[in-house]
């Protein structure tokens, strides 16, 4: 007795028309498979058509794949909803434990998901890229690597530090080297008993004989150097540079070291701390 034979007893005695419901199915089935596979096809070209758009409107390198990723399963989760509809299954429900599944994952991976989204925010409105020297979240270094969940730096001493991008694009950033050039910032003391105007001399000439630092040519001002305060034991100048970034350390240590050697061959005495005592004799 072969199946269609058996359909067709179950209809004539019971009414029940199984060739038909199976004939129903069949057919809700191929349609549902074909609106599958040519959804699966066209969402392959939107996103392949999406990376090529980024790419050549110079999205990081970082940032298109996990939009072109995001993008291609939201298509596919769609073309899967429209083939289930058109197959005749109750969509209610489903979406109703989608939902609460989502939901479910949201709250246990909040953690996960700020450091994800602080990722985005740090590659679209790039505060810093690879290469440059910033302070953030207590820690200072040179970015070495920017991913979707976290920033690794590189201190002054050579250790690696991974910063979850979370705090990091909630928190306060400072690039040292976004600008081409950065302002050196020195401050060297007198005694009050030598001469002010020799003192800024001698820290203008050593500055000016130093290549690497800028002139009102090249950056925004000249060398500066001004008393900036009357200080308990010495006399103290404020001393503003510019130089490129790449210079920077070359530049604050070259005065530091030449600015006390002009001060001891000219004479100029650098004071410390000190303090008198007087006793008082008691009869």
């Amino acid at each position: 007795m072969n199946s269609l034979f058996f359909g067709n007893f179950l209809y004539d005695w019971f009414g029940i028309n199984i060739g038909g419901q199976i004939e129903n199915f069949a057919i809700s089935l191929l349609i549902g498979l074909t609106v599958i596979v040519f959804g699966f096809m066209v969402a392959g070209q939107v996103t392949k058509a999406l990376r090529k758009i980024l790419r050549s409107r110079g999205v990081d390198d970082t940032l298109t794949p996990f939009l072109t990723s995001t993008i291609k399963y939201i298509l596919y989760a769609l073309v899967i909803i429209i083939a289930a509809s058109t197959m005749g299954l109750e969509m209610t429900s489903i979406v109703g434990v989608v939902a609460s599944l989502g939901l479910a994952i949201g709250l246990a991976l909040q953690g996960a998901l700020a450091n994800f989204a602080g990722g985005v925010l740090i590659i679209i409105l790039k505060p810093f890229k690879k290469g440059d020297f910033i302070s953030a979240q207590g820690e200072s270094g040179t970015v070495q690597d920017i991913n979707i969940v976290s920033t690794t730096l590189l201190t002054l001493d050579h250790k690696t530090v991974f910063i979850p991008n979370g705090p990091l694009a909630g928190g306060n950033i400072t690039n040292f080297t976004r600008g081409e050039v950065r302002r050196c910032d020195l401050t060297f003391g007198i005694s009050y008993s030598d001469d002010i105007e020799k003192a800024r001399k001698i820290i203008l000439d050593v500055a000016r004989d130093f290549e690497p630092i800028l002139t009102q040519k090249q950056a925004p001002d000249d060398p500066f150097v001004r008393v900036v305060k009357l200080g308990d034991s010495s006399v103290n100048f404020t001393c503003r540079l510019w130089t490129k970034n790449e210079h920077y350390w070359d530049v604050y240590f070259h005065m530091t070291e030449e600015v006390k050697k002009a001060f001891d061959r000219e004479g100029i005495s650098i004071p410390f701390p000190q303090m008198d005592v007087h006793l008082d004799k008691v009869n």
